[in-house]
């Protein structure tokens, strides 16, 4: 029981060293849901907060829409660059990892500990951002689906 605290604590104490807020005010919220007792809190974040997430994450990635900043034009005028097409096919094979991954963390439970473990060290040591899990998993997922393809 007591490794859950230690274990949070340092990948809060991790963070705070790395200067990473992300992680620190996620690991705040799951470690106060724990010592608060929350059992129930905790589960549905568990179980829902990815879905949550990324419904908060298309939301924002959707404001500048909605404040005029990005308009129909704009948007047709990405595929008239090649780094703009560039950017449609990493949008397109970011979304399908994702879905791979999230397919991956639902079903293969096994490897979510490997999946955080290097998404803390690229968060921590690499200054990167905590989806890592959900694309770790969808890159994951795409080396398992080759693997068994070339079987």
């Amino acid at each position: 029981m007591a490794t859950e605290y230690i274990t949070l604590g340092a990948v809060l104490l991790l963070s705070l060293i790395g200067h990473n807020m992300t992680v620190v005010y996620a690991t705040g919220i799951v470690l106060a849901l724990k010592v608060l007792g929350l059992g129930t809190a905790l589960t549905a974040l568990g179980s829902h907060g990815l879905h949550w997430g990324i419904i908060l994450l298309t939301a924002a990635i959707l404001v500048p829409i909605a404040t005029g900043e990005i308009t129909l034009q704009t948007m047709i005028d990405s595929f008239k660059t090649p780094i703009g097409v560039v950017a449609v096919l990493a949008g397109l094979l970011a979304a399908i990892a994702g879905g791979g991954g999230l397919k991956l963390l639902s079903t293969t439970t096994e490897l979510i500990p490997a999946l955080i473990i290097g998404t803390m060290v690229g968060v921590i040591a690499f200054k990167g951002v905590a989806v890592g899990p959900l694309i770790a998993g969808g890159f994951t997922y795409f080396v398992m689906s080759l693997m068994t393809h070339f079987r």
